[in-house]
C-alpha cells in the first residue's frame, strides 16, 4: 500500500506540471499562475510531468531504475520551478518528498544495494558454469534408489537436458517466531550446480509498512544471510561454517523440490533401502551430500503415487532474532501441489517447519510462481 500511495503521489505531482505547460501555451486559463513562463520553460514542465508519470510506471515495471527517472524528474521539476517560485513552491515541497522515495530506492537497488550485490554475483555464478548439452537418460538414474528413479520419471526429468543453472520465482508469507506477525514477501533466486554449486537467494518482505530486504549467499564458503529493514538498518547478519552446512542442507533441498534432475550428482549418495516408516503409505530414502568437505543428511519423502511430498534433515541451524547464534533443529519442508513447469511437473506450494520442544511450527509458507532451467 505504501508503495502505491507513492506511485499515486508521483502521477499526481507530474499532472500538476502540466499546468505549467499549458500557461506557456496558452491552453488553459490559470489564474493562480501570475508568473509568465516561456514556450521553452512551458516544454521543460510537460518533459518533468512525463518523467514523474514514467518513474511511477517504472516502479512497478522497472523497479531497479525507478529511482533514476524520479531523480531526473526531480532535476527538471527544480528548473522549471525556481523562476515561477511565487506560484509553484509547494511544488519544491513535494519535491522533497520524492527525494526521501529516490533516496531509498538508491539504497534499495544502487550499486551498494543487496540487490546489486545479488545481480553481480548472479552474473559470476552463471559465468562459472559450463555448457552441458547431454540429456538426462534411464542409465542416469540407475544409482539412485527406485523411489528416487520414480519421482525423476514423474516429474519429467528424463530426456530433459542435464541442469546446470536454474532461476525460480516464489511468494508467499514469512514469519521469525511461532507469535510473530506473519510477513509478505516476494523472491527469486539462481542456482548453479556445476564443479562449485551456488545458491543465490534474494528476498523483499513488508512488516507494518516497513520494506525488508534478505539476501543469502552461497558461491563457496562461507555462505551468509543478510537482513536490512528500508534497505539500510541492519537486522541480521549471519556467516560462518554453521551457516554453510545450513545452506548446504538448503541446496540439497532446491535441487529435490525445483530441480529433481539435479538429483542424479555423483556428489549425493543414498542409503540403498528406505528408512522405516509408521506410515505404510509413503517412502523416505535417505541422502546424503557432500559438498566444499562437509557431508550434510536429508530424508525424501515420497507418496504412493510417487510424488515428493517431505525433505527432512537434523543439519541445519536457526539463526536468533539478532543472527548472533545459530542452533541446529529439525527441520522440514513439506510440499504438494503438483503443477507443470514448463516440461516439468513439479510441487507448487509448500512450507518451512522447525521442529523443537515437542512441536512444530512454520515460519514459512510459499508458492513457486516460475522455475526455469539452464538459464544464461
Amino acid at each position: 500500500m505504501l508503495t502505491l500511495a507513492f506511485a499515486a503521489f508521483l502521477v499526481f505531482h507530474g499532472l500538476i506540471h502540466i499546468m505549467g505547460f499549458a500557461r506557456a501555451f496558452g491552453y488553459a486559463a490559470l489564474p493562480g499562475l501570475t508568473v509568465p513562463i516561456s514556450p521553452a520553460m512551458g516544454v521543460a514542465w510537460q518533459v518533468a510531468a512525463c518523467l514523474f508519470v514514467a518513474a511511477a510506471i517504472a516502479i512497478y515495471a522497472c523497479p531497479r531504475v525507478w529511482w533514476i527517472v524520479a531523480a531526473l524528474a526531480v532535476v527538471v521539476s527544480t528548473v522549471v520551478i525556481l523562476p515561477s517560485w511565487v506560484d509553484a513552491r509547494a511544488g519544491a515541497v513535494a519535491n522533497i518528498v520524492v527525494c526521501v522515495g529516490i533516496v531509498f530506492g538508491a539504497l534499495t537497488y544502487g550499486p551498494t544495494s543487496l540487490r546489486a550485490a545479488y545481480d553481480r554475483d548472479v552474473v559470476a555464478a552463471l559465468g562459472a558454469v559450463p555448457d552441458d548439452a547431454r540429456a538426462i537418460t534411464d542409465a542416469d538414474l540407475e544409482a539412485l534408489p527406485g523411489p528416487v528413479q520414480r519421482y525423476l520419471r514423474t516429474a519429467g526429468a528424463v530426456g530433459q537436458p542435464r541442469v546446470r543453472t536454474m532461476a525460480a520465482r516464489m511468494h508467499g508469507r514469512i514469519r521469525s517466531a511461532p507469535d510473530a506477525p506473519w510477513m509478505p514477501f516476494v523472491a527469486e533466486q539462481h542456482n548453479t550446480f556445476g564443479p562449485v554449486p551456488a545458491r543465490l537467494f534474494y528476498l523483499t518482505a513488508t512488516r507494518a509498512m516497513l520494506p525488508i530486504q534478505g539476501y543469502h549467499r552461497f558461491m563457496g564458503a562461507p555462505a551468509s544471510m543478510v537482513i536490512k529493514a528500508a534497505a539500510v538498518l541492519p537486522l541480521v547478519s549471519v556467516a560462518g561454517d554453521e551457516m554453510t552446512t545450513s545452506e548446504t542442507v538448503t541446496l540439497l533441498n532446491d535441487l529435490a523440490i525445483m530441480a529433481p534432475g539435479a538429483l542424479v550428482d555423483p556428489r549425493i549418495t543414498w542409503e540403498p533401502e528406505p528408512v522405516a516408516s509408521d506410515d505404510a503409505t509413503r517412502t523416505t530414502v535417505r541422502a546424503y551430500f557432500t559438498h566444499l568437505g562437509r557431508r550434510i543428511t536429508a530424508d525424501l519423502v515420497f507418496a504412493a503415487d510417487g510424488a515428493l511430498v517431505d525433505f527432512v534433515s537434523e543439519d541445519r541451524a536457526a539463526a536468533s532474532a539478532d543472527g548472533a547464534t545459530m542452533t541446529r533443529r529439525r527441520w522440514s519442508t513439506p510440499v504438494g501441489t503438483v503443477r507443470a513447469f514448463g516440461a516439468m511437473r513439479l510441487a507448487s506450494v509448500g512450507e518451512a517447519r522447525w521442529h523443537e520442544a515437542g512441536r512444530s511450527w512454520a515460519y514459512l509458507e510459499l508458492t513457486i510462481d516460475d522455475v526455469a532451467y539452464n538459464v544464461r
